[in-house]
């Protein structure tokens, strides 16, 4: 996690000197996603109103222990939430939607504006939190236009994602157009013609000030794998089995999983759904007539060993290797209905998110212990990435022609490299491309864009269990250190009256060493524990937090010298 002192949240209303200029000022400023792979959220401020775009979560990193998912720190729109006057949600990914049930509130619960498979994912997540406020909803889809507001003006346009009905948006404000496509990428014919490239063009056409685009796919060479390819490849493989067929991928990617379920009934397979956020995104698609089904196709997971292996074909969750996911379970043997079989295949239709590397290797070799049928997207054209990757980027900058430029979605690396594009292709210089990081403030102009110094708090804010932001850094740290390094905890029984030790002291170690194999080191730490209560005063009362510091410290130093590690010692003192 980036460490950044975070300025004190006060307004980022224009300043004296900027009044005197009278220069219309639009405001603009990241709370997630400009540092990390999630947590979209990013708003946009002018006189007294704020636009928001998107609020989206964050999966736990390693330096996060015990966290269920991060989400974007709100308190400046709490603090100015009578300003917000439109909230967009872009597409229904939790990494743009995952926050709203913690969030929607503080901000005063404004209506939020999206199409109708978001609205539907978004409301059916909200159940999930009971006690949070009722969402309102705006449904738009591409070609719709809203007024927000006195000072923005907003036209959608569909995109291609790997979700239905994806939305870019262009925002109409005072200071010019700001076009933020969303998350997209190219989709090709069967001849190898990219589709959908006039909406790209007409933007081109409309003197667009600044464009945001996203950097997750800006360090990958090529074009986008055509989906109709990786249907190929699926159906190639059904098409060579006799075993029962899993698919494991993202619960988001109702596309791909529609196409999948489409092949599954071509070839007469049954299909089961394991995982409760896939159930629950097939049910809605379903509902929305996204998705058509025989009446036959789905069948209850419980039933799955009712029909031949040539007849079924599971989904389920878990490609990233997640430790509670379906596809987990199955490779650890812990999964209710389904133990697999040599004659299984197992395909993995999904990209690694980076940080799941090591995740997804281990999964992946669990599974191999059980079948050797496993294909994943380096082996096979089996998955394509909802993210458009270099040269997508580089045609999409190329034809929308902005006069200025802010990479958005992903790691600073990601997003210098995007900016690279925009100067290549365009032939922007540096300070037309803006690389600005979470809470740091961008100033707008007609003629201008530059990255202030100012800066509103964007620090992680964590959800363990029912806890939102509770979870402070000395709690992550200790957690690191007992992840890395394990405990001791000491404890020690004293007389009142006679200030002297009535027992040995009892000496408990989790995760640091097996203190059965390691007697000497175990009784030097009782000899270290005498000594410290014995140089105690017997002429005053026991002071126990003195003495626990006193042991801490000093038993601390004491096994880091023996053993260069420093597990966390937690004394126990007892007066009796």
């Amino acid at each position: 996690m980036r460490k950044r002192q975070q300025r004190e949240p006060a307004s980022i209303k224009q300043s004296e000197e900027q009044s005197s200029e009278k220069k219309p000022t639009l405001k603009f400023v990241p709370l997630g996603g400009f540092e990390e792979i999630g947590r979209n959220m990013m708003f946009f401020e002018y006189e007294n109103e704020i636009l928001v775009i998107d609020a989206g979560l964050q999966f736990p990193e390693e330096n996060t222990p015990g966290i269920d998912y991060i989400i974007p720190n709100i308190s400046y729109l709490e603090e100015h939430k009578d300003k917000i006057v439109g909230f967009i949600i872009t597409h229904g990914h939790y990494d743009h939607i995952g926050a709203i049930p913690h969030v929607l509130g503080k901000m005063g619960n404004p209506t939020i504006i999206t199409n109708q498979i978001s609205k539907e994912i978004i409301n059916k997540r909200q159940q999930d939190y009971p006690g949070t406020v009722e969402p309102r909803f705006d449904i738009v889809k591409g070609g719709s236009t809203r007024k927000i507001g006195k000072h923005f003006s907003v036209e959608f346009f569909d995109v291609i994602h790997n979700i239905p009905d994806g939305v870019g948006i262009i925002i109409e404000t005072p200071i010019g157009k700001i076009v933020h496509p969303g998350e997209f990428k190219f989709d090709y014919d069967k001849e190898g013609k990219a589709v959908g490239m006039d909406t790209w063009k007409k933007l081109g056409k409309q003197n667009i000030h600044t464009l945001l685009l996203d950097s997750t796919g800006a360090e990958v060479p090529g074009v986008s794998i055509a989906e109709h390819v990786v249907e190929g490849e699926i159906e190639k493989l059904i098409k060579s089995t006799r075993g029962r067929v899993i698919v494991a991928t993202f619960a988001s990617l109702l596309d791909r999983l529609a196409a999948i379920m489409k092949i599954a009934e071509k070839y007469n397979r049954h299909v089961a759904v394991s995982g409760y956020s896939m159930k629950t995104n097939l049910q809605i698609a379903r509902d929305l007539k996204y998705i058509k089904l025989r009446n036959d196709t789905l069948i209850p997971i419980q039933e799955i060993n009712k029909y031949p292996d040539n007849k079924v074909l599971l989904l389920c969750t878990g490609a990233q290797g997640e430790p509670n996911a379906s596809l987990m379970r199955i490779a650890n043997k812990m999964h209710k209905q389904v133990t697999l079989k040599p004659t299984d295949m197992i395909i993995l239709s999904s990209s690694i998110v980076p940080g799941n590397e090591h995740s997804v290797q281990v999964i992946k070799d669990n599974l191999a212990r059980q079948t050797p049928n496993i294909y994943h997207n380096k082996m096979l054209d089996i998955h394509s990435s909802g993210h458009a990757p270099m040269e997508e980027l580089k045609a999409v900058i190329g034809m929308v022609k902005p006069r200025f430029f802010m990479p958005m979605h992903g790691y600073y690396f990601m997003r210098m490299r995007n900016a690279k594009h925009a100067q290549e292709v365009l032939g922007l210089s540096h300070s037309e491309t803006i690389v600005g990081d979470n809470g740091q403030v961008v100033e707008m102009t007609k003629d201008s864009i530059r990255l202030t110094d100012k800066e509103i708090p964007s620090s992680y804010v964590m959800v363990d269990g029912l806890g939102v932001g509770d979870v402070e850094e000395v709690v992550l740290r200790d957690r690191r250190n007992l992840s890395e390094e394990g405990m001791v905890v000491i404890i020690t029984t004293i007389g009142r009256h006679h200030k002297k030790m009535i027992k040995n002291p009892d000496i408990i170690s989790r995760g640091f060493i097996y203190l059965k194999k390691n007697q000497e080191l175990l009784e030097n730490m009782r000899k270290k524990i005498r000594s410290i209560v014995a140089r105690f005063p017997r002429d005053r009362e026991i002071e126990s937090e003195y003495l626990k510091t006193l042991i801490r410290d000093q038993i601390g130093q004491f096994i880091y010298t023996k053993t260069k590690r420093r597990p966390m010692i937690l004394p126990v003192v007892i007066e009796i």
